[in-house]
């Protein structure tokens, strides 16, 4: 307990002094007729070491028999189970005060000043002279005007003790911290060293799956759950997946999409120190003093960690900046209209039924106000001869010819593709990061008190994402562009007559996104004419789809 820089001899801390508003029928026992008290007991969560402090139970013991000696008989008693510093937020503590400062009891037992607040005389003040509360380790009574001083300095001496004692918490921690070493419990899938408190990927096996006789450690599941997100997956398709496989988390629960979410955006997995926000759900990576993120992991195990890129792009993928192309089954080819076909009257897919396509709200039994049958013979052929048009007529910056371009590029060279959508998908990622940066320091309450170091680094860092995103994309979109030439200039038609029938379908998606026919005005056997019926939504370029997305959010 801290130590006394006063004393005097203890005064007789019986029954409040004559005049005081703690005598009054409202602070009666009805049952005993004796003065009310209410008892203040309080306990850090966390027992520091070298510190003894008293229990819940034996200090709710010492003032029932401070009450029962001095004649009062206990009204209540607040319990509190946290620390009495900082901006801690103490209910009980409050309702307490208030009682015995509007008088609804004469008088509040604390056990000890330090149970009472470490804030000092800040929060011992508005007591003296105006309420009773018996400081019982300390034997002082704030309604006796000889103890007024012993008061404040006994709460200025705690107070001081717990700045001291803070001081060196925070400063331990913090050279801790910029060693690499994680202080709390260790994330599912890595595993804490005893000594160093430096973290590896947990590969001992806490599974085995009956079916296929093999044994499944946090580390499997960890990287699973990563590649599987990157490729595409849907949290929620692989939480079914994995619980139908009997898959459980380290207590037993079946997985859930919120607990994939918070080991895809987690820093540890790729062996990144971490520091919870009191704001945030979501783990802020750690810098030191100098701004530098901080490895939790030994040099040596940082290659067994999840790669950077792949975290990147699982994430990208969870958050709806990468879209994942999707591949269509194998097996017989597909009809050159298949999937792109749009029922007018319900906005819904049309699809083939022998040899014409037929609204599927209709075939599914449900209600369209028009629904739409053609023949896919003769829709095609109209179709066939507006996409050889359109190629022909349009200029060679018309945003149709640029997507051609962009579509013809992703099927006769995929790998470069790919890398310039995934750079265009982190581009995305890294404005979405700055433009959180900027609504969480336009807030006024994300980077304050001891959040506002990281401020500035995660200022530098988003910016400098965006940076290497836009070189990225500058760099693979100048490597010239690749030549359609053989589908302009009135070759489109004849390459489709020569087009073998599974390149037929990417030919018509390189300049057409869908195409939507109404029902017949004149009914079933009339003779199909496409300039009324049809209705082509041509293909955009990526650029111009992101402009109208940013305009759209804009808006």
């Amino acid at each position: 307990m801290v130590a006394a820089t006063l004393t005097r001899p203890a005064g007789n801390l019986s029954l409040p002094t004559e005049g005081m508003k703690s005598t009054t029928s409202a602070g009666v026992c009805a049952c005993h007729g004796r003065p009310q008290v209410d008892l203040l007991l309080r306990k850090s969560k966390v027992v520091r070491e070298g510190e003894r402090a008293l229990s819940i139970r034996a200090q709710e013991d010492r003032g029932r028999a401070w009450a029962e000696e001095n004649g009062y008989c206990v009204r209540k008693v607040w319990r509190e189970n946290l620390s009495a510093w900082s901006d801690v937020k103490r209910p009980q503590y409050d309702a307490a005060m208030t009682a015995v400062l509007d008088g609804e009891v004469p008088c509040l037992w604390v056990y000890a000043l330090d149970r009472f607040s470490r804030k000092g005389a800040e929060a011992v003040v508005p007591i003296l002279g105006r309420a009773r509360v018996i400081f019982d380790y300390e034997r002082l009574d704030s309604s006796e005007e000889r103890d007024r001083k012993w008061i404040i300095d006994r709460a200025e001496t705690a107070r001081e003790y717990s700045e001291r004692l803070s001081y060196n918490v925070r400063s331990t921690k913090a050279k801790q911290r910029n060693e690499g070493r994680w202080l709390s419990q260790a994330p599912f899938g890595v595993v804490a060293d005893p000594v160093t408190r430096r973290l590896r990927p947990d590969t001992a096996p806490y599974l085995c799956l009956i079916d296929g006789q093999r044994e499944v450690s946090p580390w499997d599941v960890v990287s699973r759950i990563f590649r599987k997100i990157a490729d595409g997956i849907s949290g929620r398709a692989l939480a079914k997946a994995m619980n139908r496989e009997g898959l459980r988390t380290v207590t037993g629960a079946q997985w859930n999409v919120s607990q994939i979410r918070r080991i895809v955006i987690h820093p540890v997995y790729e062996g990144w120190l971490t520091v919870a926000h009191g704001g945030s759900h979501e783990p802020m990576q750690y810098v030191d003093t100098d701004g530098q993120p901080v490895r939790c992991v030994e040099p040596a195990v940082v290659d067994q960690m999840i790669p950077a890129e792949l975290a990147a792009r699982a994430r990208r993928v969870m958050s709806g900046n990468q879209l994942i192309p999707r591949t269509r089954a194998e097996g017989r080819t597909a009809h050159p209209l298949s999937r792109r076909m749009t029922c007018a009257g319900c906005n819904r897919a049309a699809s083939l039924s022998g040899t014409s396509y037929a609204c599927t709200t209709q075939k599914l039994g449900g209600l369209c106000p028009a629904p739409v049958s053609v023949s896919a013979r003769a829709l095609l052929r109209f179709v066939v001869q507006q996409w050889a048009d359109q190629l022909h007529n349009a200029a060679d910056d018309d945003d149709v010819m640029l997507a051609v371009a962009e579509r013809w590029q992703a099927l006769a060279r995929p790998e470069d593709t790919q890398a310039l959508r995934d750079a265009r998908a982190e581009l995305k990622a890294a404005q979405a990061k700055l433009d959180k940066f900027h609504a969480d320091d336009a807030s006024g309450t994300f980077y304050v008190g001891r959040s506002a170091r990281y401020r500035i680094p995660h200022k530098v860092a988003a910016e400098a994402q965006m940076d290497i995103a836009e070189a990225r994309i500058a760099e693979l979109s100048g490597g010239g562009r690749v030549d359609i030439t053989f589908l302009t200039e009135g070759h489109a038609a004849e390459f489709w007559e020569t087009a073998a029938p599974e390149l037929r379908r990417d030919l018509l998606g390189l300049a057409i996104d869908s195409v939507v026919v109404s029902k017949a005005p004149r009914g079933m056997g009339s003779r199909f004419k496409g300039s009324e019926r049809v209705s082509i939504r041509w293909a955009v370029s990526e650029d111009a789809r992101l402009e109208a997305e940013a305009l759209t959010m804009a808006a």
